[in-house]
């Protein structure tokens, strides 16, 4: 799980990242801008057209949480970063998911 301060929860917040710049992968979309906080926020998107059940979009969640939880503490402070899964993804192993992510962060110079 996500520590609190590193968690994008409001609207506000998923809205402010429009007007930031994204990257596509394999599995995922990445979009990312700045913030005026110290921290990094993460937060993400699973819709109904990737699954109509919730298992499945959570299971998806809960494998880019865990990455993404690994990876926060690499990652320059002050970004909102949203991860939107594609639909190929309901098929993908964590293995997967998992370099698809750290592939998007080092192809947008997140790391520090």
């Amino acid at each position: 799980m996500l520590l609190k301060q590193n968690r994008l929860k409001k609207k506000k917040d998923f809205e402010n990242i429009s007007g930031g710049q994204q990257a596509s992968g394999r599995l995922l979309v990445l979009k990312f801008a700045n913030n005026q906080l110290d921290v990094t926020r993460v937060g993400f998107v699973v819709s109904k057209k990737v699954s109509k059940k919730a298992v499945n979009r959570n299971r998806i969640k809960r494998r880019m949480r865990h990455t993404c939880k690994n990876e926060i503490p690499k990652l320059n402070k002050g970004v909102d970063i949203v991860l939107f899964a594609k639909k190929n993804i309901i098929n993908s192993e964590f293995v997967d998911i998992d370099k698809d992510i750290k592939q998007l962060l080092n192809r947008t110079n997140l790391y520090v």
